[in-house]
Formats: structure tokens, C-alpha cells, sequence
């Protein structure tokens, strides 16, 4: 969709981006050159032999040419082997066994806690207090900056399981602006804490599906007599904009490549489109029958009678204690004082906690948890892909092409590496750059184990990285896939002539128009090459898609159309490897680096938060002026122009009774800021 501000300015978008209808379209120019790769794939050769690799086309996008005996040898292999690969059930889980230390582990962490810094000193019988609230990063954050970061978040919840000075955790949960992917990632460790023998209370004022999700995982949940509860259910909605610019006078002509192609829908149709609607209501039927199934088996209820529940329409926090869907209803306070007993504290002494930030400046070296002498590489991949640094991108708010490719390097030419994972968390972006980092990444994966870790979303660009990769991880709600191109043009004649405009262009080529002459229509020719670009970039980004995953391309045809899949419906047609989280994804690496699964190592990020003057002023000023991190990227975003985007709309599914009084407009604002999240 168009972005607003450039409205006036309208080029040729030949962009992937989902099928989604609910963002508009990033009205980037025509991107002038073809990407780096052979747009004749049917020049296929020789397999790698790497042991690293799946079976995978060495010349797959090499310009060099293929005898026809190999390529039918290659089509042939393919047609057998159909979505090549190991079964869910050959990969390691990577499910976290707790184990108890013996006497001199125990003396040994003693020990060490003597001589850790005051900063990481923690009372013994403390209770780690932590807070999830609104977004949550999946980027490591320095102390600098503000908000929740998952990875940081996660090494708490283990930390807390192995240090003998943590009694337990008490968890608020506020409402949550993250994807489900995270919720699921951030419920596992819930569970996994559990495993420890130590209490996990959790405490929820605003009882929405995620928070609740969250919370019933918990030992114990309970809430303020006032709590707000909003279990009615999920929606998910399509915003059109084709009423609009008809009344204005602008014109969207949109070429659509695959049925589920909707992104233009949003530029061109009044209503949603049948293919668009079978979409999004399968994503909904994903996400909510895997929220019915989780809170049933963390509540020991039966399937149907929590769907029951929701549809009574309760909005009382006393019929959730009734129904046994919370421990009790009390105030802060009152848990407090009951935690204060449960640990034997007396009533006029304050319970003993410690916050999510100060623990998460306690070493895990001091808790003994240091990993052994093989080392993983951990680069992360999080927010809208672009070529270079924007002079206004803000760190960790993008994924610059330029930047992990020289992280990318520094992995394949280290040997102290023995494998890598990739984590992204990207809707796409710029399609160039999408191709580059691929490129980087499959030459990386020819020398090393390299996993591909999904977050809440890896698709369109996010899709395109992960495709390079060894064996590619997902979690079951994650939104992947999105393997498609839509194309817009605005003609703006009839707005010209409302508001009394006049241009004449003068050219040179048969074509020079094709970019800039808004004032008119499309001639036959132009929009026939309008259309071949369109299909040219659909190609190259299927058929890659296909050799990558060892399959068919007719059959990448059928899960491709620029449909997105939740990771559980990805894994089931061939797109991913296995259904997880990063820990399988360090499982799996582990496997295919010969590492025994039993044998710690030690993981390395190589995407720290920096530490520069400019970097840390701005982190300082997103905290003062409160900046928020939505803003930043549309900032962002708007220094970028021109280039093939590969970018996912984004899909927002909320919550029956939340955001009720916001208009259209600012819903479809918030959806244009969502996407470029």
C-alpha cells in the first residue's frame, strides 16, 4: 500500500510482501536492475556435498549453464524425494531437563557469589519480580535502554531455576503488544521454571487471551477484585482504502501475482476477497484452537468447556475464580503478604525481591552456568530489512543488510565457531537486501551447521534469509511464509483535475515513463511490462524458495501466492523443518555440529546493544521523551525509496472488547506502523 506521505510522488512497487489486507503497501520505485541471482531456474546442477547442507542445488542461481542431463537428473531427484528432509521426530526438542547439583556444584556457586560484585548480589529467600508488559524485543538491550527483552527475559527465568538464592518468581502480567510467537517462547520458560520446584505466582489486572495465556501457566494466578476481563475471544480485520482514493481521485492500478496476493486488495478493493478471507480466518482458527488446547492442559479442563466458558460473554473476574480459571481474587498487597508467610517472613518486614533489571545484571558464571569450549554463534535478525543505515534508523530497530552480512563474514571465516543460528523476527522489507544476506548465509551454511530460529514473524524477506539455512525452526503461531509479489501504480488524473494541477513530462525511451507519468493511465505496452515485472519477481522468489526447500516448484506453487502460514501449518507443507523455540533451534545445531546433546555450550551473541555515545544518547532520549519504538521505524522506513520490497502487511489479531472506540482511521494508521514493526 502506498505509504501516505508519498502520495504525490507514485512509482511502480514491484514488492513481496504477505497477502495480508489490513497495511498498506510501502510505496517504494521500481527497483531498476534485476537481483543478483539467474532468473532461469531450470539450470540446475550438481548437489553440494557439504554435511552440513539438505539436499540443495549448487547451481541453483549460478549464470553458468547446466546440461540438459543434469537438470532432468535434478528434476527427477526432486520429483522422488517431493519436501526433502527430516521428520519433526528426528530433530531433538531441545526440551530443558532440570538437574539437581550435587554437594560440591552447590559449594562451588557458594563460593563464587562471595566475590560477585554488589551489584549482582542477591538476598537468600529473594522472589524475583518481573513484569511483562506491551512490546517485548527480541534484540538484546543494553542498560541504557528501556522495555523487556526476550533473550534477557528468558536467561532469567534460568538463572532464577539455578540460583539458590531465588525462592521463586512473582510475575505481573499488563496487557501484551508482542506476537504470539513470543508468548509462546516466554510460556515455555514459564513451564520450564516450573520444573525447578519453586513457585511461579502470577498477578493480572487486565485479563486479555495473551496475558491469560501467560498467567494460567503459572503455579498460581489471582487478581485485583477490579481486574478487567476480556475473554471474549479473537478478531482479526481488513481495512480498504479503494472508497477512498475513488472519491479522491486517485486511481491504484494493482497487479496481483496468486490468489491469496491481497496486500493490493487494500489499494484497490472496497470489501475483502474470498481467497483473502479463507486466509486470515484460517490463521484465526490457528491461533485460537492452540490457545483452547494450551489452557486446557495448564488448567486440567476439558477442550470444550473453556470454549463454553468463552462464549458466555464473562466479563466478571468472580466467574473466572468460579469457573477455576484463577486461584483467587486479591490485591498486590495481599499476595505480598501471602508470599511473606509462605516464605516465612514476618509481617512488619518487607519481602525479600529482586527486579528484572538488577537480576538481569547477576553473571551466570556466579550461578555456575557457564557454558563448555564449543561454541555457538547467535545472530539476531529483528525489525524491516533494509540495504544500509538510514540517517535516522535507531539501533536494533531494523535489520541493515550491509551490517549482518559483515556479522555473517566474521562467523564463516571464524573456526571457533561450530555452527550458527540465525533468529529473525522480520516482516521483509527491501528485496535486494533480502537476496544479499541469503547469499551470505547459504555461504556460511557450506562451512558450518546453520539453523534458521523464527520469532513472531519470519516472512516475505524474514522468509527469504531463513531459506539458506540448514534446518529452519518456528514456533507453532509464528506468521511465516508470504512467498509472493503485488505491484501498484497510482494515477492521480483525475485528482490533478479536481484540484485545478497541471504536468507535462517530456521523455526519452520507450519506457521512460513507466516511473513517473502519474497524470495518466498505463499505455498497453507499459502495462504489459508493468505485469512481466511483476511475474518476473513472483518467479524469482518462488523458485528459490523451491530449490531451497527440495521441492517440486509446482508444489511450492501451492503454498506459495503470497499465502502466510502460522509455523504449525508451515511445518505440515514442507516450508519449515520442526516446531519450536530457540532452544530446539540450539538442540538441532548441536546435531548437526556432532555435538553431543548432553554436552554444554557456550553461546555467543553477536548482536550486542552498543555502546557508543550516539547510541546510548538515543536510548536515554526513547525513555525521557518516550519516543516510541512504532514511530522510530516509520521513520526509518521513510528514508527508504526506491528497491523491491519483500515485505509481509502486518496482520493484527485483537482481542474482542479491546481498542473498541478507535476509529478506522487510526486503526489502519496502526496497522501501516504494525507492518513496519
Amino acid at each position: 500500500m502506498a505509504k501516505l506521505l508519498l502520495l504525490h510522488a507514485p512509482h511502480v512497487i514491484p514488492r513481496f510482501s504477505s497477502s495480508s489486507s489490513r497495511s498498506l503497501v510501502s510505496a517504494a520505485a521500481l527497483y531498476r536492475r534485476p537481483l543478483l541471482v539467474n532468473p532461469q531456474f531450470s539450470h540446475i546442477g550438481p548437489r553440494l556435498h557439504s554435511p552440513y547442507n539438505r539436499r540443495f542445488s549448487a547451481r541453483a542461481f549460478d549464470d553458468s549453464p547446466a546440461s540438459s542431463a543434469e537438470m532432468e537428473k535434478e528434476k527427477q531427484e526432486q520429483l522422488l524425494d517431493g519436501v526433502s528432509g527430516k521428520k519433526d521426530e528426528d530433530y531433538p526438542t531441545g526440551e530443558m531437563e532440570y538437574e539437581n547439583r550435587n554437594a560440591w556444584e552447590i559449594f562451588v556457586v557458594k563460593f563464587r557469589m562471595l566475590f560477585a560484585y554488589p551489584w549482582q548480589r542477591v538476598r537468600k529467600g529473594s522472589v524475583l519480580t518481573m513484569t511483562l508488559r506491551g512490546q517485548i524485543s527480541d534484540q538484546l538491550k543494553s542498560r541504557f535502554n528501556s522495555g523487556l527483552s526476550l533473550p534477557q527475559l528468558s536467561e532469567n527465568f534460568v538463572k532464577a531455576a539455578y540460583d539458590p538464592r531465588i525462592a521463586g518468581v512473582y510475575l505481573h502480567i499488563d496487557p501484551l503488544s508482542c506476537g504470539w510467537g513470543k508468548v509462546e517462547e516466554i510460556r515455555r520458560h514459564i513451564l520450564n521454571f516450573k520444573k525447578s520446584g519453586k513457585f511461579i505466582v502470577g498477578y493480572i489486572s487486565i485479563c486479555g487471551l495473551k496475558e491469560y495465556y501467560l498467567g494460567c501457566a503459572c503455579n498460581e494466578l489471582f487478581a485485583p477484585p477490579s481486574a478487567y476481563s476480556f475473554l471474549y475471544g479473537l478478531t482479526v480485520q481488513a481495512s480498504f482504502l479503494g472508497g477512498v482514493f475513488e472519491k479522491v481521485g486517485i486511481e491504484p492500478q494493482v497487479q496481483r501475482i496468486g490468489k491469496y496476493k491481497s496486500a493490493g486488495d487494500q489499494l484497490s478493493r472496497k470489501s475483502i476477497s474470498e481467497e483473502n478471507y479463507e486466509m486470515l480466518s484460517v490463521l484465526l482458527d490457528n491461533i485460537y484452537s492452540n490457545w483452547l488446547d494450551g489452557v486446557s492442559d495448564a488448567t486440567g479442563k476439558k477442550r470444550e468447556d473453556v470454549e463454553n466458558f468463552i462464549n458466555q460473554g464473562v466479563y466478571e473476574i468472580e466467574k473466572l475464580k468460579e469457573a477455576g480459571l484463577i486461584k483467587d481474587i486479591r490485591y498486590d498487597d495481599e499476595v505480598i503478604t501471602m508470599l511473606k508467610e509462605r516464605l516465612g517472613v514476618e509481617k512488619d518486614k518487607k519481602l525479600p525481591t529482586v527486579d528484572y533489571k538488577k537480576y538481569s545484571g547477576v553473571k551466570k558464571w556466579t550461578l555456575g552456568l557457564t557454558g563448555g569450549r564449543d561454541q555457538i554463534a547467535i545472530i539476531r535478525a529483528g525489525g524491516s530489512i533494509s540495504r544500509v543505515k538510514g540517517p535516522l534508523s535507531t539501533p536494533g530497530s531494523a535489520i541493515i543488510a550491509e551490517q549482518l552480512i559483515e556479522k555473517i563474514r566474521s562467523v564463516r571465516e571464524s573456526k571457533k565457531y561450530k555452527a550458527a543460528i540465525i533468529r529473525i523476527d522480520s516482516p521483509g522489507g527491501d528485496a535486494l537486501a533480502s537476496d544479499l544476506m541469503w547469499r551470505e548465509i547459504k555461504l556460511l551454511a557450506e562451512t558450518k551447521p546453520v539453523i534458521a530460529s523464527m520469532s513472531d514473524v519470519a516472512a516475505s524477506g524474514g522468509y527469504y534469509m531463513a531459506m539458506a539455512a540448514n534446518a529452519i525452526v518456528a514456533e507453532n503461531l509464528t506468521l511465516t511464509g508470504s512467498i509472493g509479489v503485488v505491484t501498484a501504480r497510482f494515477t492521480l488524473a483525475k485528482l490533478y483535475e479536481k484540484i485545478g494541477f497541471n504536468k507535462e513530462t517530456i521523455s526519452r525511451g520507450k519506457y521512460a515513463e513507466l516511473l513517473g507519468a502519474e497524470e495518466r493511465p498505463l499505455k498497453p505496452e507499459e502495462a504489459e511490462l508493468f505485469e512481466k515485472s511483476a511475474q518476473h519477481a513472483y518467479q524469482l522468489f518462488r523458485d528459490k524458495a523451491a530449490l531451497s526447500r527440495s521441492m517440486p516448484v509446482d508444489k511450492m506453487e501451492e503454498v506459495a501466492q503470497g499465502r502466510v502460514w502460522t509455523g504449525k501449518d508451515a511445518h505440515s507443507r514442507g516450508l519449515i523443518d520442526a516446531v519450536g523455540g530457540l532452544s530446539r533451534a540450539i538442540a538441532i545445531a548441536k546435531q548437526k555440529a556432532n555435538i553431543p546433546l548432553n554436552k554444554k555450550v557456550t553461546l555467543v551473541e553477536l548482536s550486542r546493544p552498543s555502546t557508543s555515545l550516539p547510541d546510548i544518547l538515543s536510548g536515554i532520549g526513547s525513555s525521557v521523551i518516550g519516543v516510541d519504538r512504532t514511530l522510530k521505524g516509520l521513520l526509518d522506513e521513510l528514508t527508504i525509496t526506491e528497491g523491491v520490497q519483500a515485505r509481509m502487511d502486518g496482520i493484527m489479531f485483537q482481542q474482542l472488547g479491546r481498542d473498541s472506540l478507535a476509529t478506522p482511521i487510526i486503526d489502519m494508521l496502526k496497522d501501516y506502523l504494525s507492518s513496519l514493526r
